[in-house]
């Protein structure tokens, strides 16, 4: 069997009417220069958007594929004991020129209960903000289901949520239950559990041109919302060079942050699991094995578990997330 090597695959983008130009004329994505993505879904499993290797011998096989035939070796072997052929993590680029609406995931138990599917415990790495871009996220203060329910009927529901600046660096932990919006103005990097399961909640109260509002999902919402989730949930780092910081470490995922300026080695033999690289800033070379790969901005690489050791070499200056699950703390 040939050997595993870091793979990349061909993003998926998706236009919103919310979206703006950024994907493509700042991250570099292949589409058209004008249109209005909104997301671009860098690595998933979900099961209408399976990724496609886009590189090397086995491009043009999904990534449920490549876990059927290699299993641990692509994911970790506790990762597949866990999930099997499914990728546990979907990795997405989002630019929100409007305010999205306000929502919230559920956990894994109601994910389960209702939808046969996992929960949605994400983060948000800030890439881009615009003047005064707020991100909205649980409530200034533990309210009760009463208060909640009263602002959702006057359409007053914002007036409840911490809003809080984002600026380029900020991450936002947003575990499942909590609830949230990104502002406008805003192109992030998103971290999540693989689940495409959504509660919108109130929308701005925009109206499209017949004067119908979106349809929104108030009581499958009620029941997934946490009340107490409140206060910030802002990170804020102070990245030294060459050094990794870690942004985020629960059971669903570990987010570190790489800015480096000198080749980096990276050793995994002490974790079962794969390994993502997703390219903020600049340029740099995966080597391992003698081999190598470059990664550019707003490219996405995954680094398969079999590959215990490399090193990252920027071309200059370079800024990455490396993305991994550690079992150890589920």
């Amino acid at each position: 069997m040939s050997e595993l090597y870091p793979l990349k695959f061909e993003p998926v983008l998706k236009k919103k009417l919310w979206g703006g130009t950024a994907l493509v004329n700042q991250y570099f994505k292949k589409a058209d220069p004008a249109a209005k993505y909104g997301e671009c879904w860098e690595i998933s499993s979900v099961s209408d958007n399976l990724s496609v290797v886009s590189n090397g011998f086995l491009a043009g096989n999904n990534i449920q594929e490549l876990i059927e035939v290699y299993m641990g070796d692509i994911t970790g072997d506790s990762v597949y004991e866990k999930f099997g052929v499914e990728f546990p993590l979907l990795i997405k680029l989002i630019e929100a020129k409007e305010d999205l609406s306000i929502q919230v995931h559920p956990g894994n138990e109601l994910a389960k209960e209702r939808h046969s599917a996992y929960g949605k415990t994400e983060m948000w790495y800030i890439l881009e903000s615009e003047m005064d871009s707020r991100i909205y996220s649980g409530f200034n203060e533990p309210v009760d289901k009463e208060t909640y329910l009263e602002a959702v009927r006057k359409g007053t529901l914002h007036e409840l949520l911490k809003a809080e600046e984002a600026v380029p660096g900020d991450v936002f932990f947003t575990p499942a239950g909590r609830i949230h919006s990104i502002g406008a103005g805003i192109t992030l990097a998103e971290i999540q559990q693989t689940s495409d399961i959504t509660y919108r909640i109130f929308d701005w109260n925009r109206k499209d041109a017949e004067g119908n509002g979106r349809e929104l999902h108030t009581d499958l919402a009620t029941d997934a919302i946490d009340f107490n989730s409140a206060g910030t949930s802002r990170i804020r780092v102070s990245p030294v060079l060459n050094k990794t910081e870690n942004l985020v470490n629960c059971e669903f995922f570990t987010t570190n942050l790489i800015h480096f300026n000198e080749t980096i080695p990276k050793d995994y033999n002490l974790i079962d699991s794969f390994v993502i690289y997703l390219c903020l800033e600049g340029e740099f070379m995966i080597r391992w094995n003698g081999n190598s790969e470059s990664v550019i901005k707003g490219e996405t690489v995954l680094l398969p578990a079999m590959i215990r050791e490399t090193d990252l070499v920027p071309s200059g200056e370079a800024k990455i997330l490396e993305i991994f699950i550690n079992e150890d703390i589920n």
